[in-house]
């Protein structure tokens, strides 16, 4: 899978996880997090070895560049062989309202059909209506919480079902 994509000659790309943006992936995380809520264990961790947290068990970080500035941030956690979760995901406020989002929400569900994920889950709270809006666009519906959620702010969950990847004939098979 073409993990890099470029967006119609406009400067803005879509890249997977490099080292020299895990600074940016925490602090536009920490800008919504610390203006809505309070930043919880979970988020420290995650922050603190985003390799060992995310990208290690199988997820994936992705970035919205802008003329090679960081605009938009986003994860996809692998929780199990079917379930990864979309997390993490933050656009800066000066980039908002440019459709960074959906490519971010295009990136992590192509991520996920491609690894064979069975269903993708966000966790997140229905103050962040914008938040909300965007990952219905993209199919996720609402659910009930699970009572494991790992976030004192969660208090709505999202899911949506990836259909198998359909099998691809092989060749000289009869049809």
């Amino acid at each position: 899978m073409e993990i890099t994509r470029k967006v119609a000659a406009s400067g803005v790309t879509v890249v997977p996880y490099r080292d020299e943006f895990r600074e940016a992936f925490e602090q536009l995380n920490r800008d919504w997090i610390e203006a809505y809520f309070v930043l919880e264990d979970p988020d420290r961790e995650v922050f603190s070895d985003p390799r060992n947290k995310i990208l290690a068990p199988g997820g994936q970080i992705f970035f919205v560049l802008e003329e090679g500035q960081v605009q938009g941030t986003c994860a996809v956690i692998r929780h199990t062989k079917d379930e990864y979760e979309i997390a993490k995901m933050a656009v800066a406020s000066t980039a908002r309202g440019r459709g960074f989002g959906d490519l971010l929400m295009q990136a992590a569900i192509a991520f996920a059909t491609s690894a064979r994920a069975r269903v993708l889950i966000i966790v997140s709270n229905t103050v962040l209506e914008p938040a909300i809006r965007l990952y219905q666009k993209h199919g996720f519906v609402r659910v009930p919480l699970t009572p494991d959620e790992r976030y004192q702010r969660a208090n709505i969950r999202l899911e949506r079902v990836i259909p198998p990847m359909a099998s691809v004939e092989r060749p000289g098979a009869a049809g």
